[in-house]
């Protein structure tokens, strides 16, 4: 009777947790998809793909400066051109809301990278504030607060 009791509560435990659990809509997962995009763009230096997930006009707001598209990719590209340059971000979002054509989300990104023979490990809490254009989620905006540096 016990053990049955037991199966019971741990049942009832598993589906509370499954449905605790936050289900994102489409338009979120779409969200999430643009910002993974983005990094994997800075990761490979690929400032097509970078241009793909940002409007126009970005503007990011990176360690106190506003940069631009055009700053983003000197920065992220053209000032580095280390061989043995490599990237791996690890993102995990904490809130996603989507309002129409307009959507934002807040995550914690952590970047492992190696470039001229040094690594190091930077993390950030950032806020991207994106638009919908043509049925594409592009980013508009990025705030990045810095963290830490290891």
């Amino acid at each position: 009777m016990k053990r049955l009791l037991l199966i019971i509560i741990a049942f009832l435990i598993s589906i509370s947790l499954a449905n605790s659990q936050e289900k994102l809509s489409e338009d979120q997962k779409a969200v999430h998809q643009t910002v993974i995009k983005m990094f994997d763009a800075l990761s490979n230096r690929d400032s097509v793909a970078i241009k793909n997930c940002c409007t126009t006009d970005i503007l990011l707001f990176e360690y106190g400066m506003v940069w631009s598209l055009d700053t983003l990719i000197t920065k992220a590209i053209k000032l580095n051109q280390s061989t043995d340059f490599k990237r791996i971000n690890t993102i995990d979002f904490i809130s996603t809301t989507v309002d129409k054509d307009v959507a934002w989300t807040t995550y914690n990104n952590h970047a492992e990278i190696t470039q001229n023979g040094k690594h190091r490990s930077i993390q950030w809490i950032e806020t991207v504030i994106l638009v919908r254009e043509r049925n594409v989620w592009k980013i508009k905006v990025l705030h990045s607060t810095f963290l830490k540096k290891n």
